[in-house]
């Protein structure tokens, strides 16, 4: 999947997404190299494990639409619009993220495969 931007992600700004319990909420499922955050999920994979050898498309591609590759993913789809259940009014057509958010977290991801997972 290509960039949704022209502007490169951040990787600051993607570090904070993910460890946000207000925005990304990915913690809630995931850990990952986070030592500040006490409480960090193990309903999926480590975060610095499971991007290893994947790509800059690959990790877009689940971020925007998870059930693409698991259609039984209780991940959410962080840039898609339609086909959703259960979407409180105040959110339809509305994305969790926006684009560049996703590549923000795109960028953050990548740089954990420059360290090897614990």
């Amino acid at each position: 999947m290509n960039p949704l931007t022209s502007s490169p992600g951040d990787v600051s700004r993607g570090r904070a997404i993910v460890a946000s319990r207000q925005v990304g909420l990915c913690l809630l499922c995931h850990s990952g190299p986070f030592p500040e955050e006490r409480f960090q999920g193990n309903l999926a994979p480590d975060l610095s494990a499971s991007v290893h050898h994947s790509t800059s498309a690959q990790l877009r591609a689940r971020l925007v639409d998870p059930s693409r590759f698991n259609s039984m993913s209780i991940m959410p789809a962080y840039y898609r619009t339609t086909g959703l259940n259960r979407v409180a009014p105040k959110f339809v057509d509305q994305t969790i993220l926006t684009a560049q958010e996703i590549e923000d977290v795109v960028a953050f991801l990548l740089s954990l495969q420059a360290k090897p997972p614990q």
